[in-house]
């Protein structure tokens, strides 16, 4: 099996900085890719942030968020990061750690989805 593991939610204040980590363990062995979404109440989950590890790496960034947000790996420790600056209320959100990856050489591609962090941006 395969696990995300989020850590890093949480309240800050308008133009405050969060730093969320997802650490992925288990039958690993290719990662495709590996983002950020976020769901906030009444919406629908959007991507945040992704980095694509095939044929680059290259990165790909919600067009409110660029600027702000930067999203970057640890390859040892198979762990991605999401610096967030300069936030804002309308980032508040659940914040889902995805990845696509591959368990052999001949398998199928997985999608798996982290439990999700809540990051709360209010005065």
């Amino acid at each position: 099996q395969v696990q995300l593991v989020e850590s890093g939610g949480g309240l800050v204040q308008p133009g405050g900085s969060l730093r969320l980590s997802c650490a992925a363990s288990g039958s690993i062995f290719a990662i495709n890719s590996m983002g950020w979404y976020r769901q906030a109440p009444g919406k629908e989950r959007e991507l945040v942030a992704a980095i694509i590890y095939t044929g680059g790496p290259s990165t790909n960034y919600a067009d409110s968020v660029k600027g702000r947000f930067t999203i970057s790996r640890d390859n040892a420790k198979i762990t991605v990061y999401l610096q967030m600056n300069s936030l804002k209320p309308e980032d508040t959100a659940v914040y889902y750690c995805n990845a696509d990856l591959k368990k052999s050489r001949v398998s199928n591609n997985f999608n798996y989805w982290g439990q999700g962090t809540q990051v709360t941006v209010s005065s």
